[in-house]
């Protein structure tokens, strides 16, 4: 089994416990908090990750960081304890990426990404995101960026789907039935 797909248990499986016992969010806030660590402090990685270092000594450094790092939900460090017995740090990055993505999921929020050929005002760029959580049924999280290539109009990405309203894509498609009818 793949490490992302590991991850994505373990995720599940946190959102699930966190949901009846604690709270998902701040669990979101404590997990991002131990990634960080992880992913800024080289030796502290390399020591928990390392197979040569004894299971019972990545057990005391974790139980440390428990410590130091508080308040810490139970479900949260009930898991950290276990990837460190099962030797599976090294699944934080994917651990916090597919945590976040179910949570989010649960809160009934999807990310959106809008791109337009230039910069949207706010009140437009509010008035977008108002109509994208009308049609998924989600709130949701936009995020904009400028491609003047597009020319004009808007393209919006919300999870696999794309509602492409673009001049760019509208100009290629009158040039492709212009060529198929000749």
């Amino acid at each position: 089994m793949s490490n992302q797909a590991s991850a994505g248990r373990y995720a599940k499986a946190l959102l699930d416990v966190t949901i009846r016992e604690a709270d998902p969010v701040v669990a979101e806030q404590e997990l991002t908090t131990f990634a960080e660590l992880f992913e800024k402090h080289d030796d502290l990685r390399r020591a928990l990750t390392n197979p040569a270092v004894p299971v019972h000594a990545k057990r005391a450094v974790m139980t440390e960081l428990l410590g130091r790092v508080s308040p810490t939900s139970k479900p949260l460090a009930k898991l950290l304890m276990m990837l460190t017995d099962r030797d599976r740090l090294e699944l934080m990055p994917d651990l916090l990426r597919g945590y976040r993505e179910r949570l989010m999921d649960y809160q009934q929020v999807v990310r959106a990404e809008v791109t337009t050929a230039l910069p949207l005002a706010a009140d437009h760029a509010g008035q977008l995101q108002e109509r994208l959580a009308r049609v998924t049924g989600r709130t949701v999280r936009m995020t904009t960026r400028v491609d003047p290539s597009i020319l004009g109009g808007v393209v919006a990405r919300v999870g696999s789907t794309v509602y492409d309203g673009s001049v760019a894509t509208q100009l290629q498609r009158m040039k492709d039935r212009l060529t198929e009818s000749v």
